[in-house]
């Protein structure tokens, strides 16, 4: 069974207050929001702060009791077999707090607790579902946790998906295409973590490698990319940060963490508000709003680190748009049509059909080819291996000249 992680890496702070003024103390978990103003989330409330759009957080589970969270929790479920049926009790035991954190920074309405102001989210006037999980807990298979648990959050209503988890493979199983797909066709975003090199993962993965997916990478707070809170992929679609956060905890305190676990919620609660400015949008037109907007900041278009570039919240429910008539992170039922084909049994009576006119010779091999590494060899295989399979090749190619060469020389004696 493949284990889920989640994707964090998470510091308590039990004495945020020790040698703190009084008067001052009230400021202490506002003034670490520092993506409020530097990401644009500030000025997009003057146009929305989220209302009547529900995210769905499939996490740990979400303590609705927490002060910041009180009334933004508005059903849930458990999928773990471990948990509550409200999936409001947390699962779990290192990672228990989890899912509390996530949801806070989504949807938090900075109540606070501790004589301390709260945790605003993102979108502080959206509603969440608290849909729990184990990672590598539970007694259901974890891969049908996830597939269960999207079905369900479908089913009751939400317009987006938070997953700060990764599964740690590229691939999926065929549960998960049944699923997403499902989601995807009913006008759900779904928004995933792209993991974080200091907890292991070094790639990319699912569910953050599934085509329609707004995956999320992480950067630190002066926007730059994150080394350990974030991982490096193709398939990321935006940066958010992902280090110095703060988030609350089941109980009623706070934490500060890092890791694109965070980042993600604060991409979903983007989606939330502008779902909430623009009600009548479909999936694909909202992520094309939040990719379309972001800053870019790396090489110019789409990178392996930033994907389109920051998050600019004010930009994303404000600016003039292009609309798209195909979802900007892939088509998944087109994936599904290419790739699983492979895994079908072809029955006894179907006939061997020839290719359509249309289609293109398969390229020709070429010196260039052998010997230039395509961009999963050097992901997967490795530099050194394939310079030395370059180098090996090269000096084949030298060898057989030479050879030809030689033999011409002696027939012309």
């Amino acid at each position: 069974m493949t284990r889920l992680r989640a994707a964090a890496a998470t510091v308590l702070v039990a004495a945020l207050l020790a040698g703190t003024p009084a008067t001052a103390a009230a400021d202490v978990i506002r003034d670490l929001e520092y993506w409020l103003d530097d990401y644009g989330i500030r000025e997009a409330w003057n146009t929305t702060t989220g209302e009547g759009v529900k995210i769905a957080i499939i996490d740990t589970g979400v303590d609705s009791s927490h002060p910041d969270l009180a009334g933004a929790v508005v059903g849930g479920a458990d999928f773990s077999g471990v948990g509550s049926p409200d999936g409001q009790r947390p699962v779990g035991t290192a990672s228990s707090s989890h899912g509390t954190m996530v949801a806070s920074l989504a949807a938090g309405r900075g109540v606070g607790s501790q004589g301390l102001d709260g945790v605003l989210g993102v979108a502080p006037s959206a509603s969440v579902q608290s849909i729990s999980i184990g990672f590598g807990e539970g007694s259901v298979d974890s891969d049908d946790q996830i597939a269960n648990a999207v079905r369900w959050a479908v089913d009751n209503g939400a317009d987006v998906i938070n997953m700060s988890l990764t599964r740690n493979t590229l691939d999926w199983p065929e549960s998960w295409d049944d699923a997403f797909l499902y989601a995807m066709e009913e006008d759900v975003v779904i928004v995933a973590a792209a993991g974080n090199r200091g907890s292991g993962t070094v790639v990319v993965g699912a569910p953050a490698t599934m085509p329609g997916v707004l995956t999320v990478g992480g950067v630190n707070r002066f926007g730059e990319a994150s080394w350990d809170a974030s991982s490096q992929g193709v398939t990321i679609g935006v940066a958010a940060p992902s280090e110095e956060l703060v988030g609350a905890l089941p109980g009623g305190g706070y934490a500060t963490w890092s890791g694109t676990s965070g980042a993600t919620p604060i991409v979903a609660g983007v989606v939330a508000l502008v779902r909430a400015a623009y009600p009548d949008l479909d999936a694909a037109n909202v992520i094309h709003r939040v990719t379309a907007t972001a800053r870019d900041v790396g090489p110019p278009g789409p990178d392996f680190t930033y994907g389109r570039g920051l998050i600019d919240a004010a930009a994303a429910v404000a600016a003039e748009v292009e609309p798209v008539t195909a979802n900007p992170m892939g088509d998944l039922a087109d994936w599904i049509r290419i790739y699983r084909r492979a895994d079908a049994v072809p029955t006894a009576t179907a006939a061997p059909t020839a290719p359509p006119e249309s289609s293109a010779p398969p390229p020709e091999r070429t010196l260039a080819g052998t010997l230039y590494p395509t961009l999963n060899q050097l992901q997967f295989v490795g530099i050194p291996l394939l310079v030395l399979t370059g180098f090996s090749t090269l000096l084949i190619v030298l060898l057989m000249r030479a050879v030809r060469q030689f033999g011409m020389a002696r027939r012309t004696r």
